[in-house]
């Protein structure tokens, strides 16, 4: 008779809080918000780099492409990483019909493309600009995990990125931490070549 009691109480929860009401949601996505989750977040320990993302949607497009280049075992693997981001609205320059190729049909160009915004260990902001400042005007070399290499410069007191293509990706956000790794935000998709 115990048991029933305590299974019939233990549901009563349930439909209570199953009847409670959903907090309102929000449309604007904002960095305060951002701030917010991540203080609130503070004790708990970070996810992989690949969690990390997920769980923010100015992500979901590299999300969608490190799927489909397969590389989510990779970057949740032990790393450390280090590795340059792009957002949606970077992705967004890039025109939709290259990059629905890349996403269905070219996976490995995608996966190389992928691969060259991540550098192995651990390389916080303050480590990058030290870097670039001891390289002199012309800038920090960065090798990529695949194979190629970036520039990495300060103009205007903002790290900026030149890849093999001569196209450049300005630093928006830093040391956005993973349990395997660091993120760097950046408002372009950089090209090995």
């Amino acid at each position: 008779m115990n048991k029933l009691t305590i299974a019939l109480a233990s549901a009563a929860s349930l439909a209570i809080a199953a009847c409670a009401e959903e907090p309102a949601e929000t449309d604007a996505y904002d960095d305060t918000t951002v701030a917010a989750d991540q203080m609130a977040n503070a004790d708990a320990a970070p996810g992989t780099l690949v969690e990390v993302a997920q769980g923010d949607e100015s992500f979901s497009t590299l999300v969608s492409a490190v799927t489909a280049a397969d590389l989510g075992a990779t970057l949740s693997g032990e790393g450390p990483f280090t590795v340059f981001a792009p957002t949606n609205d970077a992705f967004a320059k890039i025109p939709e019909d290259t990059l629905t190729e890349l996403t269905t049909n070219d996976t490995e160009t995608l996966g190389n493309i992928l691969t060259y915004h991540v550098v192995e260990g651990n390389v916080d902001a303050a480590t990058l600009t030290q870097a670039i400042e001891d390289a002199g005007e012309a800038g920090y070399t960065i090798n990529a995990v695949n194979g190629g290499t970036l520039t990495a410069t300060v103009v205007d007191g903002n790290v900026v990125l030149t890849d093999a293509a001569g196209g450049t990706a300005t630093v928006t956000a830093t040391d956005v931490e993973a349990s395997n790794g660091v993120i760097h935000v950046i408002d372009t998709v950089l090209m090995p070549q």
